[in-house]
Order: C-alpha cells, then sequence, then structure tokens
C-alpha cells in the first residue's frame, strides 16, 4: 500500500535542512522521511514493506558514504519489492555520463540540487506533485 510518504537518502545535513524547508513552505514537510545513505534507506524500505507502507517516492543522493546513489538505486530496482516506486536523483552533479548512467539503472529522473531558496520550493513542488500524480503498482 502507498503511504505518499517521499523517502529521501541525503548525507549532508544542510541539504536535508533545505529541501525540509522548502517542504515546508508548500505545506508538505509531513511527507518526508529521511536516511542518511543508501544502507539506510534500505533498511526504511524494508521496514516500512513489513509494515505494508511503501513510498510514492524515493529520492536519492549521488554521492553519499557507504553506498551510493547509483548502488542503492541498482539495490531498489533489482528488489521486485520496491522496483516499481520512482526513483529521482539528487544530486550537484550535472556531468551527463552519471545521468545517464541513473536513467540506465531505472531513474525516472534526475534533478540537480538548487541554488536559491525558491529553486528549492520549485524542486520541492516537483516532488510533491510527481507523488500525487504518481502510483506503485
Amino acid at each position: 500500500m502507498e503511504t505518499g510518504k517521499i523517502f529521501m537518502a541525503e548525507d549532508d545535513a544542510e541539504d536535508r535542512w533545505i529541501i525540509s524547508e522548502a517542504m515546508e513552505h508548500i505545506k508538505a514537510a509531513h511527507l518526508m522521511l529521511f536516511a542518511e545513505n543508501g544502507v539506510l534507506m534500505l533498511d526504511l524500505l524494508k521496514k516500512h514493506h513489513e509494515q505494508n507502507e511503501l513510498p510514492c517516492l524515493i529520492v536519492l543522493d549521488l554521492n553519499m558514504p557507504k553506498m551510493n546513489g547509483t548502488e542503492t538505486l541498482s539495490h531498489i530496482k533489482n528488489d521486485d519489492r520496491f522496483r516499481n516506486i520512482p526513483v529521482i536523483i539528487y544530486s550537484t552533479s550535472i556531468n551527463p555520463f552519471e545521468k545517464e548512467k541513473c536513467m540506465r539503472l531505472g531513474a525516472h529522473s534526475y534533478i540537480t540540487k538548487p541554488i536559491t531558496f525558491s529553486d528549492g520550493v520549485a524542486t520541492a513542488k516537483t516532488f510533491h506533485a510527481f507523488c500525487k500524480v504518481g502510483s506503485v503498482s
């Protein structure tokens, strides 16, 4: 069962704060659950799967310790329980090869991290809108 929650793996506390503030600005902060790396994201997914509560969207930072975004994406898309959940890669990297690799692995989108607060609000709206129209089969 889809929860309407957005799970985000992000190791940088400032980046978590920025997206939290942007989500608060659009009255959607209550939808966010954070993990600080890919290993913790997979643990979060497994825990919520056991409770029959899958997120409507997963957002992965590309560069994280323990398990980076690409590795985490690969694990998610190779697991029958999670493969249908949309994943957005959220990174400072504008490297087209990184983007292509993530899209090939099954990412639904690749978004560059915002620089300004208004860009952050636009990103938050994208996450929220994506979640409202997307569905897990």
